[in-house]
């Protein structure tokens, strides 16, 4: 299992600030917007927009993602260990099974496949 990690971006920073909004001024319109193997432990992440943001093998520990809209995410990989997800939209492929088990025990997400 990949170790999650500081990365060491300009938007990313801003999101270990605490600062929501800035995150969302300064992000791109369109693209995706790099977050693979980031560490987001403990971080309160409501109100982020999410759109297009590549969380694979990301590690959210304890964090607050609340209300968000994960739909437009990638998930392949990522922790959810003790996170706060009451209000959060997942991408369809992930079933809620998957999610629970990854609340509960912490295990990596797994992307249903057809």
């Amino acid at each position: 299992m990949s170790k999650p990690k500081l990365l060491d971006t300009p938007l990313y920073a801003l999101l270990h600030k605490d600062d929501i909004r800035g995150f969302n001024q300064e992000r791109p319109t369109e693209g995706v917007i790099d977050m693979r193997g980031g560490d987001f432990r403990g971080l309160d992440l409501r109100d982020l927009n999410a759109a297009g943001v590549d969380f694979t093998d990301g590690y959210f520990r304890s964090a607050d993602l609340r209300g968000l809209d994960l739909r437009g995410c990638s998930l392949e990989g990522a922790s959810l260990a003790h996170a706060q997800i009451s209000g959060t939209y997942f991408p369809p492929e992930l079933t809620a099974d998957e999610i629970l088990m990854s609340v509960n025990f912490g295990t990596r997400l797994r992307y249903r496949t057809k």
